[in-house]
């Protein structure tokens, strides 16, 4: 698995507008992309810290995963997420190393990347993303 950098933490929060000071104010980082994810039924928000982006995430409903989340558990570090230059190639080595797939092929993800996830419980209870930027292939 040829990973390049950890993409972004994801922190699952009920509301981004509530969360955003915090980051902003106490913090000091800037926030510089909102957007939903209808699919996924989750709103997110962008911050970065060197190469490294933080990515609150907003359930835009109750069937979300966030919102069930954060139902469990409360708000908080929901995921991390690494940077590959193939998606495909490193769900296929993670598959062939006994890693559980949540998606088996790659789906489109907030600010356009292309996204799968690994399952927690055979990664040591951390729910791991993988994301490749289409647009840097």
């Amino acid at each position: 698995m040829n990973l390049t950098h950890i993409e972004h933490l994801g922190i699952a929060v009920k509301s981004i507008e509530a969360a955003l000071p915090y980051y902003e104010k106490v913090l000091g980082l800037k926030c510089y992309n909102i957007e939903e994810v209808a699919d996924q039924k989750v709103k997110t928000a962008f911050l970065k810290i060197g190469q490294t982006k933080i990515e609150l995430l907003e359930p835009t409903s109750e069937e979300s995963t966030i919102a069930k989340f954060i139902a469990n558990r409360g708000e908080g570090i929901h995921h991390i997420a690494f940077a590959t230059d193939n998606v495909v190639d490193a769900l296929a080595d993670a598959a062939g190393n006994g890693i559980r797939l949540i998606d088996a092929a790659p789906r489109k993800g907030a600010e356009g990347l292309n996204i799968a996830f690994l399952h927690p419980k055979s990664t040591g209870g951390v729910l791991t993303e993988l994301c490749e930027d289409p647009n840097k292939i």
